[in-house]
């Protein structure tokens, strides 16, 4: 990659960063406590196909408040999450105890991390906010062969009961249409992740894996990660109304739902990994 390249990449990744929502009072603490952390079946499916009972090193691309790197700290040897944002590493930091676990602030596709010496590189909700082709490249660098890299994502809305489910897609399909043509729709299906990879060069082997989890939720929490979405906040700053967004309808559905009972949710998870 040629250094003028890297320019405009860190620029459009800057722009992007600027107009996510994460940095806005109270945005990565509320994302911490109602994002679901992974499963522990996710650490199995990633260890199997590495090969590997535990990882010497794990490194956790768009690492966010550290829910997606926690996971991985009795089950391997060293875990660095990368993050760009200075606010949601804070709380991960914050929120982080275990000593095998540290925090460094940077981009995707420039991690400074050394050659060859991850086990597993992942990437948990966040690729879709990258410049896919130097990110790739940069997983393939610093992974051991026979390493896996692995996006994984969790659909929205989660399973909760209908009546939730169709009011969350409702909001969804308002904040889709709501984005203003300013940059911040500048983002990369996630469909498309499993392509992009096998497309890349860099991996010997792609594939799809698709599991669920369970947790649990009541109806704050339903509202909690609704509001965990940067584009939500983004728009209710701008003036947009609860109403207009369908944050008040999915509110009055989850309370009219669940009531003030915790209820078993579902979430269904998509990997799409590649073996270097």
């Amino acid at each position: 990659m040629t250094e003028f390249s890297r320019q405009l990449i860190d620029h459009w990744s800057e722009k992007l960063l600027r107009t996510s929502g994460y940095e806005r009072s109270g945005f990565a603490a509320g994302f911490d406590a109602n994002r679901p952390a992974p499963p522990d079946v996710l650490v199995d499916i990633l260890c199997l196909e590495a090969q590997v009972d535990r990882p010497r090193l794990v490194v956790d691309l768009g690492s966010g408040t550290g829910l997606s790197t926690r996971v991985w700290a009795g089950r391997a040897d060293e875990i660095v999450g990368v993050e760009a944002s200075p606010e949601m590493r804070e709380q991960a930091e914050a929120a982080t105890s275990a000593d095998n676990v540290r925090f460094v602030q940077a981009y995707a596709q420039a991690t400074g991390l050394p050659d060859g010496e991850a086990d597993i590189v992942t990437c948990s909700q966040a690729l879709h906010w990258m410049e896919p082709e130097p990110t790739l490249a940069e997983a393939a660098r610093i992974l051991r062969p026979g390493g896996v890299f692995a996006a994984y994502d969790y659909d929205w809305p989660p399973i909760v009961g209908w009546e939730v489910e169709a009011a969350f897609e409702e909001l969804l399909r308002r904040v889709r249409a709501g984005r203003a043509p300013d940059g911040r729709g500048m983002r990369y299906a996630k469909e498309g992740h499993l392509e992009r990879i096998k497309a890349s060069g860099h991996f010997r082997y792609a594939r799809e894996v698709v599991f669920h989890s369970r947790d649990r939720a009541d109806a704050d929490r339903i509202v909690g990660m609704a509001l965990s979405l940067g584009p939500l906040t983004v728009l209710l700053n701008d003036g947009k109304s609860e109403e207009e967004l369908g944050l008040a309808a999915l509110r009055e559905a989850a309370e009219r739902t669940l009531g003030e009972r915790e209820a078993e949710i579902f979430l269904g998870y998509r990997i799409r990994l590649g073996v270097c």
